[in-house]
């Protein structure tokens, strides 16, 4: 009889894996980040700073996240689990702080208040944009020491002085604070009260913005101050009004609209941006910088201009030396007793006095009215010159017409050529050869005491007969400064050496 069969070995069951535990180190960054958020809310915090500080230590919320993740694993061997992994929503969360993080990095390096400048923003346009705005009065008052002059220093807000009744200095204060709280808005006043000191025979007038650090702050200054004290103002960014000064006038700013009036006195101003109106001034002018719009009017003195000018210029009635000098122009006048306007594409001055220097490029001229010596250079565009009581004249262009209008009953004569161009004449005494290739022209009018001298590439030239005008008697170019105050009859201008026969032109 068989023996029974033994049954066959029950294996082993495998222990069931414990499950892993959920990662917590999701929901510690956004509690962190929740707190953060509700003391902003509840102005515990400025939102000026939460920015700053996430700007700087977001990399924190990374290290954060690993540090807890590690715990997490050492956690999960001690207890023979499996740790848990990071997860899509774990991922998203990562990306986020990173593509945030390198943004805020990025705005925090950028120069705002160089942008605001530039892009000719207020301060409420970016600072405050989480912020209110809060505004502020203030009165000072104190006496002017006699034969002091005055400085202002405002970076940020417009600065006005007008002539006071008594010998007193006084300013009002219009103050505008951004700032997360009135309580805030009124720790930021108290940091940034203007000032007045004294020392020896100065006098300074300090806004103090940058009293509340990088807190925006914007203070107007209305001054009143002696009329015969000089004023200098230093500013950085907002508008500029100065009238009715016996003295000196400096400015120096970054970004404003300036105004200067009645001014019995030399203005000097060097700004970067903005525009600028300059009327009645017996003294002189000088202009630097980089600026959009200039008007310069009624000028007993010089005017001199410097830099780059963006839209246009305007200079009337200037009595003395005119001088203009850009990267692109330069030029110069004895006078200006009519008016000028510069802009990208055209020149066009009328009733100026010589000796005339101008040199530019790309540009469409036309002088009216001119008296005196004349030396011009033009490239690619059309020159048309009017004169009144002549003077030795010398025209050089490229790819433009020439046209000079001479007074009938002047002497003169003519040297001139163009290559590719043909010339006229309305005076019978100029011989014009005209060529395929090269023209000439030659002769003399009436006892030739001028000397013209027009040379021109790839156009033609013409010669007219100038309208007759009840103008300066001859010899007293442009006679006396019409309209500028205080202004006499001036004498010839100095002429300058007769051209040299033929001239080739130059690019500039």
């Amino acid at each position: 009889m068989s023996s029974p069969v033994a049954p066959p070995p029950i294996p082993p069951v495998a222990p069931v894996p414990r499950r892993a535990r959920r990662s917590f180190a999701g929901p510690l960054v956004l509690i962190v980040l929740g707190v953060v958020f509700l003391l902003g809310n509840l102005h515990m915090l400025s939102w000026y700073r939460i920015a700053v500080w996430f700007s700087h230590y977001w990399p924190v919320l990374l290290i954060l996240w690993g540090v807890v993740k590690l715990i997490e694993h050492y956690q999960a061997q001690r207890e023979g689990t499996r740790a848990s992994g990071i997860g899509a929503g774990g991922i998203l969360l990562i990306v986020m702080i990173v593509v945030f993080g390198l943004i805020a990095t990025q705005v925090q390096r950028v120069n705002w208040s160089g942008l605001k400048d530039n892009l000719n923003f207020d301060n409420n346009d970016i600072d405050n944009i989480f912020g209110e705005t809060y505004n502020f009065n203030d009165h000072l008052e104190q006496n002017f020491p006699a034969g002091a002059s005055l400085k202002v220093i405002d970076n940020h807000g417009a600065v006005s002085v007008h002539p006071s009744d008594d010998n007193n200095i006084t300013v009002v204060v219009r103050k505008r604070i951004g700032a997360d709280s009135q309580e805030d808005a009124n720790k930021y006043d108290s940091q940034t009260k203007p000032t007045i000191t004294s020392i020896g025979g100065l006098v300074t007038l300090d806004a103090k913005v940058e009293g509340a650090g990088d807190h925006p702050v914007e203070t107007d200054l209305d001054i009143s101050v002696p009329r015969k004290a000089p004023v200098s103002i230093v500013s950085r960014h907002g508008d500029i009004n100065v009238v009715d000064r016996d003295a000196n006038v400096d400015v120096s700013s970054q970004h404003a609209d300036t105004s200067i009036e009645n001014v019995k006195g030399n203005v000097k101003l060097n700004q970067e941006k903005g525009s600028l109106k300059i009327e009645q001034v017996t003294g002189d002018v000088h202009v630097d910088g980089r600026l959009d719009e200039v008007s310069v009017s009624d000028v007993t003195g010089s005017a001199q201009l410097d830099g780059e000018f963006e839209e246009s210029i305007k200079l009337e009635r200037i009595g003395k030396t005119v001088t203009f000098k850009s990267s692109r122009t330069d030029m110069e006048f004895s006078r200006i007793d009519g008016s000028l306007d510069l802009d990208s594409d055209d020149l066009h001055a009328d009733t100026v006095a010589g000796p005339v220097h101008l040199i530019t490029r790309s540009k469409n001229i036309r002088l009216d009215g001119v008296s005196g010596d004349v030396r011009l250079q033009d490239s690619d565009g059309t020159v048309e010159v009017v004169m009144r009581n002549l003077g030795n004249v010398q025209i050089d262009d490229r790819d433009g017409d020439i046209q000079l209008s001479l007074p009938e009953k002047a002497g003169f004569r003519v040297d001139a050529r163009t290559r590719g161009g043909e010339i006229q004449s309305e005076f019978a005494e100029i011989k014009v050869d005209n060529d395929e290739h090269e023209s000439r022209a030659s002769g003399t009018v009436g006892n030739g005491a001028a000397h013209i001298v027009v040379n021109n590439e790839h156009e033609g030239i013409a010669f007219r007969k100038a309208p007759t005008s009840s103008g300066p008697k001859e010899g007293v170019p442009g006679g006396v400064t019409g309209g500028v105050p205080g202004a006499k009859e001036t004498k010839p201008a100095k002429s300058l050496p007769a051209p040299k026969g033929k001239v080739e032109p130059t690019d500039n």
